[in-house]
């Protein structure tokens, strides 16, 4: 849509991202106009992560957050921007359940899922090869789920992994201890696509207004609390908090060169275990 102005013509574009703190501080800046890009105007949609995914399979967002690991799919419609990612050490997907058993073990349980092209499911697929395909589920719904003995495990994301033990469960992995130990690399979860059919400049724009946007959070600590409070799934403060704190930081306002070297090593990997094409053109710009 085109808005005609005195002097400009502004466009909207459509910003896709989850309601989990990390998002919505990130982006608080820039779809509240405290940060933006000349003749740009942004409407937001939050969205779980697999929805975001699925709706960028469907080309239907101009700008959004997806996983990294539904990114190799997505690279005909959509470039991969260098900053608002969530990269990082520390910080991986968590695979808990009621009782303790080995990781080993990890083939023969029926394991809950936040959604099939989640990060988090492939890092699931490449660490136990064997394990069935997963349940499906919206990430709120997996802990609740196992505690009732729905699933014998689940694959948790996001700010799950500072409250399962509140669930009365114990962690059989931390995927992201697996990854970087293996890899020595952070860990890529999500990352922001804008859409080709933007054009460069277009895209550029908005890369460097969502850096804006996270460098404007930074600077200005109060002034996004109640639009994440507003949003957060966890509603207690100081769990928003280590949630910010874990996935947002270096990475998150230029990739750079360590983050594209994970990205492009978890692309490899997933293509070395056949779970994606081997050939899969560089995402970037």
């Amino acid at each position: 849509m085109t808005i005609t102005g005195t002097d400009i013509d502004t466009r909207t574009l459509t910003l896709g991202f989850s309601p989990c703190p990390n998002d919505t501080f990130i982006f608080h800046a820039l779809v509240s106009g405290l940060v933006g890009a000349e003749g740009l105007a942004f409407r937001e949609r939050l969205e779980d992560v697999e929805t975001l995914n699925r709706l960028a399979g469907e080309a239907v967002l101009d700008v959004t957050k997806v996983s990294y690991g539904a990114t190799p799919h997505l690279v005909r419609n959509y470039v991969l921007l260098r900053s608002g990612g969530a990269l990082g050490r520390g910080c991986g997907p968590l695979v808990v359940a009621r009782q303790p058993f080995t990781a080993e073990e990890l083939a023969g349980k029926r394991i809950a899922i936040p959604g099939r092209n989640t990060t988090a499911n492939l890092l699931l697929r490449l660490f136990a090869p064997g394990a069935a395909a997963g349940v499906e589920m919206v990430y709120s719904d997996i802990m609740p789920a196992v505690e009732r003995g729905d699933v014998d495990a689940g694959l948790i994301i996001h700010e799950s992994r500072f409250t399962y033990p509140q669930h009365g469960l114990v962690k059989v992995v931390d995927l992201g201890e697996w990854w970087e130990r293996t890899t020595g690399l952070p860990i890529p979860l999500g990352g922001i696509l804008a859409r080709r059919d933007l054009g460069a400049d277009t895209i550029r724009a908005v890369d460097d207004a969502i850096r804006r946007s996270v460098e404007h959070a930074f600077a200005h600590p109060d002034a996004w609390k109640d639009y994440v409070r507003a949003h957060a799934q966890e509603m207690d403060e100081a769990v928003q908090r280590q949630h910010i704190d874990l996935y947002v930081n270096r990475f998150t306002a230029d990739l750079g060169d360590e983050g594209v070297r994970a990205i492009h090593e978890l692309f490899a990997r997933a293509g070395a275990a056949g779970i994606i094409a081997e050939d899969v053109p560089s995402p970037f710009l």
